[in-house]
């Protein structure tokens, strides 16, 4: 059984379906999340991020954002890393070209760092 904890300050990127829509439309897909991170990011913040190839530009450029505005990067990725396992501070790398083994990968990973977060805060 879950206990209700203390909440903190956190945000998906890629819920906005209203933002995305339209600054993909507008400007470019490219840069969809480093105008989100530009806009929330803050000195000292976590970047958390998730790529099957590694060679995500959007999510190299805000990865590129983030480190310009001195955050932390956590990167996931698949197949060799790619680019974004070199601009990351920690790259957990799934050595896979299959898609799904990546993403299951990533799910658990993704649990077990919320887990290693609350455990942290309730310190």
């Amino acid at each position: 059984m879950k206990i209700k904890k203390k909440p903190f300050n956190s945000i998906c990127l890629n819920t906005d379906l209203s933002f995305i829509t339209a600054w993909s439309n507008d400007e470019s897909f490219d840069n969809i999340f480093s105008r989100q991170v530009q806009a929330h990011g803050k000195i000292g913040d976590t970047l958390i991020v998730l790529s099957t190839s590694g060679n995500s530009k959007n999510i190299i450029n805000a990865i590129k954002c983030a480190k310009a505005n001195s955050m932390n990067v956590i990167s996931m990725t698949g197949n060799d890393g790619g680019i974004i396992k070199t601009l990351s501070d920690n790259n957990f790398n799934v050595e896979s070209k299959i898609t799904a083994r990546i993403q299951e990968f990533h799910i658990l990973a993704g649990h077990l760092i919320c887990d290693l977060v609350e455990n942290s805060l309730e310190r």
